[in-house]
């Protein structure tokens, strides 16, 4: 059964599973929620936002929560950077087309002229900063970090031209602690570091997202107690063993997901009590 059969048979609106719900459909988190409302009150000063937190633990989906949030607020201008880890020039390039502005990566001088007019012609006309949104932060080279630092302000750091959200795992911290590095880490305004999720944020995930998917009855509380034990705090995990047992489910015709349908398709054996030793010596 494919993915088409598999949602009409479970008279589902989408996969809720993967990585592409829709972004209305997104559980928001109190502690994202403060995050998101600190970056809304930071464009209208400029600075540096931080996100972190290991792998799994939907650094991602936050920063398409908060672009959607931002894209709604009245002349904000959104940009996205979709690839990281470019050296200088291509970062040039990139960053040229998500402002607008026709750059010349081998003249980078009247490149970082001719944004920051655009970004302070901006500022003027609309009162608030323009908001560049960096996800896998931690593969940017240091090369390209700085020059963010540097072309985002102006009038010897008086001046602010850009709001500026960095996300990344671990490694990103320990990066902004370099030498190199120290200087943009100590200009973090905001930031949010997102810890391994309980058993009760687990489960709180998986009721709203089979929810809003249009089925409530999809999974049986048992298996959605089971699914956040075996998750180790991370979501990721969470949702690829669901998606993992939404296929297998579809593909067998079960009517709902439940504890056995884990127990075969992990291949659990259960547990055998030994009889006890007065029963033994009968």
């Amino acid at each position: 059964m494919n993915t088409k059969k598999a949602l009409a048979f479970y008279s589902l609106k989408w996969n809720p599973f993967t990585e592409d719900v829709p972004v209305g459909a997104l559980l928001t988190t109190n502690q994202l929620e403060h995050f998101f409302w600190r970056i809304e009150n930071l464009v209208r000063d400029g600075g540096f936002a931080l996100l972190s937190g290991q792998n799994g633990m939907g650094k991602s989906t936050a920063m398409r929560m908060l672009a959607e949030r931002l894209s709604k607020m009245r002349d904000l201008q959104v940009g996205v950077i979709q690839r990281p880890q470019s050296r200088i020039a291509d970062f040039y390039r990139e960053i040229g087309e998500v402002f607008g502005v026709n750059l010349a990566p081998h003249n980078r001088w009247c490149g970082f002229k001719a944004l920051r007019e655009k970004w302070k012609s901006h500022l003027e006309s609309a009162l608030a900063r323009p908001v560049l949104i960096v996800d896998e932060a931690q593969e940017a080279p240091v090369d390209v970090l700085n020059e963010l630092r540097l072309m985002s302000s102006t009038n010897f750091d008086s001046s602010l031209l850009l709001t500026t959200v960095l996300a990344g795992d671990r490694r990103l911290c320990e990066r902004l602690k370099e030498d190199r590095l120290v200087p943009l880490g100590s200009r973090m305004r905001a930031r949010l570091s997102l810890e391994p999720a309980s058993r009760s944020d687990l489960l709180k995930l998986l009721e709203h997202s089979v929810s809003k998917a249009g089925n409530p009855q999809l999974m049986t509380r048992g298996l959605m107690e089971t699914l956040c034990e075996h998750a180790l705090g991370n979501y990721r995990v969470l949702m690829n063993t669901a998606l993992e047992l939404f296929l297998a489910g579809a593909r067998q015709e079960r009517a709902q997901l439940d504890e056995k349908l884990y127990l075969e398709t992990f291949q659990i054996q259960p547990e055998r009590r030994e009889p006890s030793t007065a029963r033994r010596s009968q």
